[in-house]
């Protein structure tokens, strides 16, 4: 597969060279490089069937590997890669269109321009080692300026073709452990105080869906109850609905002005709560709203498990004498705890990084003083790593927040072996 894919990667830029030379400056589409890997690839895999005969049994599972690869393997391994550079909106390693400038003389490795260079480039204080891609006649290159006298620059080696036109290119650079060292530089003003809420928030959304749920679902587990169908229905539908539009009603309801929470808490006397405007009660308005979204899979989850336990062994407890609380305590508590505890584990590991609750109520905010504008009163690790990469200070600091998903990897590693040991879902039964 690598050998396929090295030689179509080769092709690829075969084609795109020679695309250029017929003066198509854009060569050919990037998609390109999956058709020439592949036709490289499938005779390949005929000749390795071929020569070994058992290897295609595999080849059922190639279609899944593959995808494994491209949309697992890949990004984990980009993200490792990307954490270790400054890449950026501002680095990214294209051409910076907005540095355009004319190449008005070109004597072997060195190029004159039509403008000052530092200007028209946009170099700062030296051109020297910076990266230019020069295009002419339907060809481009990228060159390294290793010296500069004016408007002349003098490149690592000199153009092939006849430039007339140079732009700056956008490089990244490595960087090694700097973005972790600003991480954890800053710790005090993002780190720990959005790990400590994010464990906060989690905790508190896995303890109270789980106490409410519990409680409805004893509730509407009793068969004497009458609509109790009704009820499950009633009760489900925050559930049912898509938790896009149920998020943005409760950013109507919660409104200071215009919301019908404060509206109602008006006819009471109480005066508008910010709900989406204090750093104290936008907190307090994420559990709630998780709360909401949240207890209805608890509630089912309970219901679920009620329906498992046999009618025979409370029948069995009356006979003995023991009331509804004994019957709930010795019977269904303890059975239920085998069912909850992976429930619970998996609602903790799915709340600690609950992207959506958070971005599409309150975006992280409001504002928190001392701390970094992308991670604000409300932001946990993965919202705060998202508007790290791509909202930072007015561009992409895509290294910064990549190097903020590994710490981010690290911590819920972390959490999720505490968990494990304290709940014994990892101890094997013989060991019980």
């Amino acid at each position: 597969m690598v050998i396929a894919f090295a030689a179509g990667a080769a092709t690829f830029f075969a084609l795109e060279s020679a695309a250029m030379a017929a003066g198509r400056p854009e060569g050919v589409p990037n998609w390109w490089i999956l058709v020439t890997s592949v036709a490289f690839f499938l005779p390949v895999l005929f000749l390795l069937g071929r020569t070994f005969p058992f290897l295609t049994d595999w080849y059922y599972l190639l279609p899944a590997i593959v995808f494994l690869l491209v949309f697992t393997v890949y990004p984990i391994v980009l993200t490792v890669y990307l954490a270790f550079t400054d890449y950026s909106g501002a680095r990214n390693g294209f051409p910076d269109r907005a540095t355009e400038t004319a190449v008005a003389q070109v004597e072997g490795a060195r190029i004159t321009l039509a403008a000052d260079p530092l200007r028209a480039l946009g170099c700062g204080e030296s051109c020297v080692d910076e990266r230019l891609e020069l295009v002419g006649d339907g060809h481009r290159a990228r060159f390294r300026v290793i010296a500069e006298a004016g408007a002349t620059l003098t490149l690592d080696r000199a153009p092939a073709f006849a430039p007339r036109y140079a732009y700056r290119v956008n490089a990244y650079h490595f960087i090694g452990f700097k973005n972790f060292v600003f991480i954890f530089k800053n710790a005090s003003k993002a780190l720990w105080p959005v790990f400590v809420w994010n464990v906060v928030f989690a905790a508190f959304t896995v303890l109270s869906t789980a106490l409410v749920g519990l409680l409805l679902g004893v509730l509407l587990n009793n068969k004497d109850l009458k609509l109790r169908n009704l009820y499950r229905t009633l009760l489900i539908i925050s559930w049912a609905l898509p938790g896009v539009i149920t998020i943005q009603m409760w950013v109507a309801l919660l409104n200071k002005q215009f919301g019908a929470i404060n509206r109602l808490l008006g006819l009471l006397g109480v005066y508008p709560i910010p709900w989406l405007l204090d750093p104290l009660w936008a907190k307090v308005s994420v559990l709630l709203v998780n709360l909401w979204l949240g207890f209805p899979y608890m509630m089912t989850a309970t219901l679920g498990a009620l329906s498992t336990i046999p009618d025979e062994l409370y029948e069995a407890a009356k006979v003995d004498g023991a009331n509804a609380l004994d019957a709930f305590q010795y019977i269904t508590l303890p059975l239920l705890k085998t069912a909850f505890v992976p429930i619970l584990l998996a609602s903790f590991a799915f709340n600690f990084n609950n992207f959506n609750v958070i971005y599409l109520l309150t975006g992280g905010g409001p504002a928190t003083e001392g701390q970094l504008s992308t991670a604000q009163a409300t932001d946990i690790l993965i919202s705060w790593a998202y508007k790290t990469a791509f909202r930072s200070e007015g561009q992409s600091a895509y290294g910064l927040g990549a190097a903020i998903s590994l710490v981010i990897f690290v911590l819920t590693v972390g959490i999720s072996l505490v968990n494990f040991r304290v709940s014994g879902a990892l101890r094997e039964e013989g060991r019980r």
